[in-house]
């Protein structure tokens, strides 16, 4: 037989993976270390009991976004939910790039960016972070000036954990409107950042931000995501989305959650309070770290090769994400921050590894 062919620029691509396996502490998908509220799980497994499985879900999600607007403070016309803010943002290139098109990326930055990027057929302007992982306004301004299709922020940003500054990124939607690029800012952590980018979405401003359930919410198995954007943007998504692509289930979970808006809020706030513990007892050790605004610490360990220490890691059955081979991380590990439980394993793995 012969075999069809693949696209010639995805013969030699990557899919994005994060290793799965069985340990007893694993801190390296950044998920919530719990789970959500048992009357979540009740109240849905009721719904769920009842729901007409015969028959196709209500197609605009009318409910989950009218929640979602609620929550923001914005019409359920600026709201638009999908498959994990995955689904968002492949969307949105689906829309916005494509082939003759280009994407701006700012490295190091979540690499799924540049990747749905790719695969959609758009072109990658890969932008510099400087030394410190901060974004420096003359090398916006040199990718900015090349005048990509799509420019893409991460705050906090995957996997450094800094989170933008508001000046920063409002210069970033300015320059956008003037050479019409839209500005899509991640925010799949934006409930640990002392600020959100959705008070700059505006009718008048290509900006939109992309969120998920799947971190603060405790529903990564959900994958469900959303996007606050512009009238005109979410209608471009529309235009693209495949019918019926969110499911009936999918859409109880998430209108479901909006009931425990403080359940949420609650958990973020251990985690913020584990993380400074974390970040505190880390920086007693061999090792650089950097400032976290998100529920994940990068660091880089200074007397032991970062692979080494990773696998080392690994005998004391804990996981966390080994980042050292990736471009611009040379010897960078990053650790989710987990339970106290979890944590203290991490610690006493980590320490042990780096005395030796």
């Amino acid at each position: 037989m012969k075999r069809p062919k693949i696209r010639d620029d995805l013969a030699l691509m990557e899919g994005y993976h994060s290793p799965q396996v069985d340990v007893d502490v694993r801190l390296n998908t950044n998920e919530s270390p719990v789970p959500p509220p048992i009357a979540w799980r009740d109240a849905l497994a009721a719904e769920i009991s009842q729901l007409e499985w015969h028959r196709y879900p209500e197609r605009s999600a009318t409910a989950l976004r009218e929640g979602l607007a609620e929550q923001y403070g914005v019409d359920p016309s600026m709201v638009f939910a999908a498959n994990g803010s995955n689904e968002i943002l492949q969307s949105l290139l689906l829309a916005y790039g494509g082939p003759g098109r280009s994407a701006a990326v700012f490295e190091p930055t979540y690499a799924l960016h540049s990747h749905i990027s790719r695969v959609s057929g758009t072109a990658v302007i890969d932008g510099e972070r400087g030394p410190d992982f901060m974004l420096d306004v003359a090398e916006v301004n040199r990718v900015l000036d090349l005048e990509p299709d799509v420019v893409f922020l991460c705050s906090p940003n995957n996997p450094t954990g800094m989170v933008e500054s508001q000046a920063l990124v409002r210069y970033v939607a300015q320059r956008a409107a003037e050479i019409g690029s839209l500005v899509i800012v991640d925010e799949a952590y934006g409930q640990f950042a002392q600020w959100s980018a959705v008070e700059l979405v505006d009718e008048d401003a290509p900006v939109v931000v992309s969120r998920t359930f799947s971190k603060t919410w405790s529903m990564a198995a959900a994958r469900l995501g959303y996007v606050i954007a512009p009238t005109w943007v979410v209608q471009a998504i529309e235009s693209v989305v495949l019918p019926y692509h969110l499911d009936a289930a999918k859409q109880a979970a998430g209108r479901l959650a909006l009931r425990f808006v403080d359940d949420m809020h609650e958990r973020v706030k251990q985690l913020v309070s584990e993380r400074e513990r974390l970040q505190a007892a880390m920086g007693r050790l061999p090792l650089q770290q950097w400032e976290s605004g998100a529920n994940f610490v990068l660091f880089r360990p200074t007397a032991m090769d970062g692979n080494d220490v990773w696998q080392a890691l690994l005998e004391h059955s804990v996981l966390v994400r080994n980042c050292a081979s990736w471009p611009r991380l040379d010897g960078c590990l990053r650790v989710t921050v987990g339970t106290p439980g979890e944590n203290d394993a991490f610690l006493r793995a980590l320490t042990e590894i780096l005395s030796a």
